[in-house]
């Protein structure tokens, strides 16, 4: 469906993307995940042509993106920044979402209004920065863009408004598949969503996997040291914590059920590294070997 080739970015003399080279499938929900100013936002914006690529190749169903007006009608980005234009009112956004989006469907967008109970008599600068999120949730969600994009899409928003989102985005894909990239640093109330990960670091894609690949074979190990650590010489460690004779060791590599036994036997706790910490031990700067 979309198709990247050693994309670069560059502004001046600071590399922002270097060679970077993605897939994406159809009707598949992506996790874009990176540190702060790893180039996140730009490699969205540049999917969305909203800012130019220094070279290489975007197409969307073998069409380069872009200024081509064709594949622009199947993206709907929803920017973690908002709308650009503030003197506008919200009732106006969506008229002219209408028009830009040729799979607009007005009656959810009326019925999202509702559930979020959202004035859309009101100029959206004068909204909460919450209600200005929901105004880009709501666009992303009516827009039924073959590829949607929500950069940081929960700003603002309580924790009963977040899960309505993700309830509401899973129920809608279901019933119209489209191609999702999520970017957000509230993995963890994510995780559910996604179904494949794209991790940014150094400029370049580090790891894209699938979700039940990676956790598959990220693992904390609890015991004493001398139990654990002759064990797991040769293993992508990831993670350590020393607590006097006791350790914990975050692993990132295949553990294979005799070695689960072994461990356990010697009384090692064993369990799954979540998904957020994950990330975060993956992206250290010395944390672990590629992996991509």
């Amino acid at each position: 469906m979309l198709e990247i080739k050693d994309l670069n970015k560059s502004y001046g003399n600071t590399r922002v993307l270097t060679n970077v080279n993605l897939e994406l499938a159809e009707n598949k929900i992506y996790g874009l995940l990176g540190r702060n100013g790893v180039g996140k936002t730009t490699l969205l914006n540049i999917i969305s042509n909203q800012i130019k690529k220094s070279s290489g190749e975007l197409k969307l169903y073998g069409e380069e993106i872009c200024e081509n007006s064709k594949a622009l009608e199947n993206i709907c980005i929803v920017k973690e920044k908002g709308i650009g234009v503030v003197e506008i009112k919200v009732k106006k956004i969506f008229e002219i979402a209408k028009i830009l989006y040729k799979n607009w469907d007005d009656e959810y967008k009326e019925f999202l209004i509702k559930e979020f109970n959202l004035n859309i008599k009101k100029q959206y600068h004068k909204l909460s920065r919450g209600n200005q999120t929901i105004v880009g949730l709501i666009l992303g969600l009516a827009s039924r863009a073959k590829l949607t994009i929500f950069d940081e899409p929960s700003l603002g928003l309580d924790a009963a408004f977040r899960y309505k989102f993700y309830n509401l985005l899973l129920e809608d894909v279901e019933k119209n598949p489209r191609t999702v990239i999520i970017s957000t640093h509230l993995i963890d109330e994510v995780t559910n969503l996604f179904e494949e990960v794209i991790i940014l670091k150094d400029e370049r894609v580090y790891v894209k996997d699938e979700v039940h690949n990676l956790t598959g074979k990220a693992y904390f190990l609890n015991g004493k040291s001398e139990n654990i650590l002759p064990l797991i010489e040769n293993k992508n460690i990831i993670h350590k914590e020393d607590f006097g004779s006791s350790v914990i060791v975050g692993i990132f590599d295949d553990l294979k059920n005799e070695e689960k036994q072994i461990l356990k036997e010697k009384n090692v706790e064993i369990s799954s590294i979540p998904l957020q910490k994950l990330f975060i031990y993956l992206t250290e700067s010395s944390a672990a070997k590629e992996v991509i």
